[in-house]
């Protein structure tokens, strides 16, 4: 049976994850700043690395911008940490992102092909942007490692929607 996908305009439910480093990160609900968030597939996934390396050299940009920067994974911690360290990432992460936590963000599931790419199922990847009142202006959500969005277009994109109040679309 499919997941349900969450409906942009509609309240992202707060979920809770461990954050590396201590404490917990909060993915949705309301607060002060818009969010960016991203789900990658994991420590196995060399597509992921760059991709978070590429968001990690613009997130003060993102930050300057006005967004909060949330990055999560079915990951346990040594894992996700590794890269942490490898590849010097400085935006919150969070780890161990359950199965359930994935069907509220409606992301698609995927087995490991081996014992070798990992021991667990991962989420694919996803990127959400938050409002601050907690509610989805964009849901992006793909089956597989290829298609993302480009995180500069995605910036622009966003300052422009954000400094002209522009309304979540594809609502229906």
């Amino acid at each position: 049976m499919p997941t349900p996908k969450p409906v942009a305009g509609s309240t992202l439910p707060p979920l809770t994850l461990a954050k590396l480093g201590g404490g917990e990160i909060t993915l949705g609900g309301a607060r002060d700043r818009w969010s960016l968030i991203v789900v990658y597939r994991g420590q196995h996934c060399g597509r992921c690395k760059k991709y978070l390396t590429l968001l990690n050299d613009m997130r003060q940009k993102w930050y300057d911008a006005g967004f909060d920067i949330a990055v999560v994974s079915a990951d346990p911690e040594e894992k996700a940490q590794a890269d942490r360290d490898a590849f010097g990432w400085a935006f919150d992460t969070g780890y161990g992102l359950s199965e359930d936590q994935m069907a509220t963000l409606g992301v698609y599931v995927s087995d490991p092909l081996s014992a070798t790419e990992t021991d667990r199922r991962f989420a694919e990847p996803a990127v959400f942007v938050t409002r601050p009142d907690g509610s989805l202006l964009l849901v992006s959500i793909s089956n597989g490692p290829s298609a993302r969005p480009d995180l500069a277009e995605l910036l622009d994109g966003m300052i422009f929607t954000k400094d002209n109040d522009r309304p979540p679309r594809g609502m229906a």
